[in-house]
């Protein structure tokens, strides 16, 4: 007879986040305790069930926080919807874009009568498609109220199957720690925002691709990055960060086939617009660039406070000059940390940088940190401090619009206080990078690498030996596992 051998699952090896963080396990006092060694994991409810019905159940609570507005403040004046903090873009638009009408999206001129002066629809070409299809699934005629609302709700549908893929593929991301997707299930600024635009599509195809790196799978995850750039810019600069990495650890091969997947990706869903319908397919870019300072940004704070001159060409270079500098900065620290950095690290101090330096931050935008935080420092402290300050700004910039809404009445938050909001946002995520920052160059801090992991994260740079860096180490090892021998290091190669 052959010994009887135990094997280790993921669930088995799975870090709980009740016993390696103190806040965890003092909030889960409320539910009975923290995770007991007799505490079995196996069946029907493990990690990833837990967690998804958790961030369905949130997401049904940021629906219910909508209430107000769907029973009539989308509908009754703009004050309304600001004073219960209900908005949303997606009734607004339904009829505002032309969708109401069955206009087709960017081959089709919008009346100025519909939109307000906007000539076509001011989003990227794959939200376009989701905005489209929800509008097919919307019953036509009756009371144009009526179908707005369920306009809404078909979206809050679609948003919610987005919702759990972001949330499950960022319980696999990091194999042994599922249960730090508690922290996007959980966060409150993910329920509040999830509804008020379609950003949640360009979340869950970025969360996907990290999923797919981290398997190794570098073809997937460049052609689900391009999908979400093809949804959103900002999955753009996650190439970056991949760019730097794999420069350090030597794997051009898996960058280029991911670079060539976006690339292919993106042209397969932009191209027949482009060609079709030249003037409605270039609206997103030029509106982007076109757009004044508007809400959440610092430079919003510097027009108010001062009488500079922020045009909206001189804003636009000031933050792409800031952006540069910014990531130049990451890259270096990227090439002469003591340990290569994890990829979620570097796509959040990224994403951070473009939102501290863009001249709008819309409410909604924090979903873009959300995963990418959960997986760069899942630490519930850090984490809450942030959404504290993100919960802050969402409360602020709904009563600073009822204030300017308000004519003489002047109900809410006056511009010196939306002015300490945006500062507050600021300083959350100033002060999670800065952690983030630190685990980088004192990689005993982080938590994901405390139990003896690479970058669980990093798929083809996992646990591989540098091949390039800029700082000279007397003595550095040249894989991150404990078992691989040690080399010197000159001039950034191994001698």
């Amino acid at each position: 007879m052959c010994p009887m051998t135990s094997v280790r699952t993921d669930e088995q090896a799975s870090v709980r986040p009740t016993q390696e963080d103190e806040v965890a396990a003092a909030g889960s006092e409320v539910i009975g305790g923290p995770h007991g060694r007799r505490a079995g994991s196996a069946g029907w409810w493990n990690p990833l069930r837990v967690i998804v019905l958790l961030a369905l159940g949130m997401f049904a609570l940021g629906m219910v926080q909508k209430l107000p507005c769907y029973d009539g403040a989308w509908f009754s004046g703009q004050t309304s919807q600001y004073v219960r903090a209900c908005y949303s873009d997606i009734p607004h638009l339904y009829n505002g874009r032309g969708f109401a009408d069955g206009i087709m999206p960017y081959f089709e001129r919008i009346p100025d009568e519909v939109s307000g002066g906007m000539e076509y629809l001011e989003y990227p070409v794959l939200t376009g498609l989701f905005m489209t299809v929800a509008s097919w699934m919307t019953p036509g005629g009756g009371d144009i109220v009526e179908r707005e609302q369920i306009y809404w709700m078909i979206n809050a549908a679609m948003l919610m199957i987005c919702a759990v893929v972001a949330t499950v593929a960022v319980s696999r991301t990091h194999r042994f720690r599922p249960w730090d997707a508690l922290l996007l299930a959980l966060a409150p600024a993910y329920a509040l925002t999830a509804t008020i635009n379609w950003d949640l599509l360009a979340v869950a195809l970025t969360a996907v691709a990290m999923l797919m790196w981290s398997r190794s799978r570098p073809l997937a995850t460049g052609v689900l990055l391009g999908l979400a750039t093809a949804a959103k810019l900002y999955p753009l600069f996650l190439l970056g960060p991949l760019l730097v990495l794999c420069w350090r650890g030597g794997r051009w091969r898996a960058f280029g086939t991911a670079l060539g997947g976006a690339a292919l990706s993106w042209s397969c869903v932009n191209v027949p617009v482009m060609i079709g319908a030249w003037d409605g397919w270039l609206k997103f870019y030029s509106f982007s660039q076109e757009r004044p300072v508007d809400f959440g940004s610092i430079w919003l704070i510097l027009s108010q406070r001062t009488d500079l001159p922020l045009e909206s060409t001189d804003v636009n270079n000031y933050a792409m000059i800031l952006m540069l500098l910014g990531c130049s900065a990451i890259a270096a620290l990227t090439l002469t940390a003591p340990r290569r950095p994890r990829f979620p690290q570097l796509a959040f101090l990224v994403l951070a940088l473009f939102v501290l330096t863009n001249k709008v931050y819309s409410p909604q935008y924090v979903l873009w940190l959300i995963p990418l935080a959960v997986l760069a420092r899942p630490k519930w402290r850090d984490f809450l401090i942030w959404q504290a300050c993100e919960v802050m700004y969402f409360v602020g910039i709904w009563m600073y619009l009822a204030y300017t809404g308000s004519g003489d009445k002047h109900q809410g938050l006056p511009p010196e206080g939306y002015q300490v909001i945006i500062l507050v946002h600021l300083l959350g995520t100033l002060y999670l990078s800065a952690v983030v920052i630190r685990d980088i160059l004192l990689p005993e801090h982080d938590v994901v690498r405390s139990s003896g992991a690479d970058d669980p994260a990093g798929g083809p740079l996992d646990g591989i030996p540098d091949r390039f860096v800029l700082r000279r180490h007397s003595s550095l090892t040249a894989s991150t596992s404990s078992t691989e021998p040690k080399v010197h290091w000159g001039a950034g190669r191994p001698q």
